[in-house]
């Protein structure tokens, strides 16, 4: 996959920005709408309504759904990709999640190294992965420190979204965290390039210090 935030060709489809998402993560705001532990924007918007414990025996169906989905379709990138937002939203409930501390369990966190798992196959299966896809796996990444998994899956979004500036936000910091240096320059430049004016310099400070702190970073778990 290419990754070139300098390119002209890049530059000229930056037709609008996206005001306010260049800091969304800051104060531990949630990116794309997803929450700490209850799908993403439109993906699993079903279950956020429920009761606990009939919102877990949705998912925990869900998760049956997927599993056999690719047991019996093992090639197919939609059935990976179910899966991926199955042991998602499996992480987010129940035993899984501890609602007082907003953190993951050691049983929450093994449903997202599943997910994580469910990714890889994807990615092999599929040569434009969804980026709403892609961001719970960046977020999956993310919430258990695996630096390089994160930063890889927030450049298919970044990829995905050339004109938002928050998957340039934590495509910086990621990588910066994975000890990406380079990676994360590009990217923080270009994060800083889309932002609102005004931000820009609050958001030029956050990237500076994500560089030696994984604070940023972790907000985008």
């Amino acid at each position: 996959m290419l990754f070139d935030l300098r390119s002209r060709g890049r530059r000229r489809t930056v037709q609008v920005i996206y005001a306010g998402l260049a800091v969304l993560m800051l104060g531990g705001l949630v990116l794309f709408g997803v929450g700490a532990g209850n799908g993403i924007g439109g993906l699993l918007n079903a279950f956020t309504n429920n009761s606990s414990n009939s919102n877990k025996q949705a998912i925990s169906q869900q998760t049956k759904v997927a599993l056999r989905a690719t047991q019996h379709n093992p090639n197919s990138a939609h059935a990976w990709a179910a899966m991926v937002q199955a042991r998602w939203s499996e992480a987010g409930t129940g035993s899984n999640f501890n609602t007082a501390t907003s953190t993951y369990t050691t049983a929450g966190k093994h449903q997202l190294r599943l997910a994580t798992q469910a990714w890889k196959r994807y990615l092999t299966l599929t040569k434009s992965p969804s980026p709403g896809v892609a961001t719970l796996a960046a977020r999956a990444y993310s919430t258990i420190a695996d630096w390089n998994g994160a930063a890889g899956a927030w450049e298919y979004v970044a990829n995905a979204e050339p004109t938002a500036p928050s998957p340039y936000v934590c495509l910086a910091a990621t990588a910066y965290a994975a000890k990406q240096t380079r990676k994360g320059d590009l990217a923080a430049a270009q994060a800083v390039r889309l932002a609102p004016r005004l931000q820009r310099l609050q958001l030029k400070q956050e990237l500076k210090a994500a560089k030696t702190s994984t604070a940023v970073a972790q907000s985008c778990g």
